[in-house]
């Protein structure tokens, strides 16, 4: 997202906040997340569309996550259609990014992004769901019925939509340690560099590097440089 652009989101933002003043809004505080989480229930029963932002992964555990999947999964078959962006972090659990795979596959289609994100359900052009403090895990919810306000966030999530990358790009199946690797080396750094640079020994980065080009399966030939292609993936996947 470009500066200006983001410049002229915050404008309107601060225009619609300034018209209200004083006058009735559609934003309701939940501050319990049970009601919440029911809310949240009514609005995927009747919605067509949904848009989700999420800085981090679900706490849900066993059969909580289990029943939170089969919604997602009942909703995609009825026809609800969803997107999803989340931020990089979240790929590194190895169970949450089996599961956002598995919802990516049967059709929540997910995208991935580098810079902080706030958590943000938006259903169909009606409501809006946005935590009270913009904190991972914080208790409670602004529910948001507003159209201008609403307008908004979804102008928010298309832009940072346009501009994320696709969760099956194989540049997601790096660990934390081989993406920052990567990224050192998209930098021009020799492998002594990056093993300076991340305090760990050189043979440890050989490890690293050897372990990206079998993850984004780069051919062993005389004729590439397989080093100058994880470079380029790195930049596809993560410079647009």
């Amino acid at each position: 997202m470009t500066q200006d652009r983001l410049d002229q989101l915050t404008l309107r933002l601060e225009e619609a906040v300034d018209k209200l003043r004083g006058i009735p809004v559609g934003v309701e505080l939940v501050d319990d997340d049970e009601l919440v989480r029911q809310r949240i229930a009514e609005a995927v029963r009747s919605a067509r569309e949904l848009r989700a932002m999420h800085p981090v992964g679900s706490t849900d555990k066993g059969r909580q996550e289990q029943k939170s999947r089969r919604t997602v999964l009942d909703a995609l078959q009825r026809g609800m259609a969803m997107r999803t962006i989340v931020h990089a972090s979240v790929l590194n659990d190895p169970g949450k990014a089996a599961r956002i795979r598995e919802l990516h596959s049967s059709g929540d289609f997910h995208r991935v992004v580098d810079e902080p994100i706030q958590q943000m359900l938006v259903f169909d052009r009606s409501v809006a769901f946005v935590r009270t403090t913009p904190v991972a895990y914080s208790p409670g919810a602004l529910l948001i019925r507003q159209p201008s306000l609403i307008s908004i966030l979804i102008d928010l999530f298309e832009l940072t939509w346009s501009r994320a990358r696709d969760v099956t790009e194989p540049v997601q199946r790096l660990t934390a340690r081989e993406r920052e690797v990567l990224g050192l080396i998209a930098e021009g750094r020799s492998n002594s560099a990056v093993a300076r640079a991340l305090s760990i020994t050189e043979a440890a980065v050989g490890k690293h590097v050897a372990s990206v080009f079998a993850k984004l399966e780069l051919p062993v030939t005389e004729d590439v440089n397989r080093r100058v292609l994880a470079v380029l993936a790195y930049l596809r996947g993560t410079a647009r």
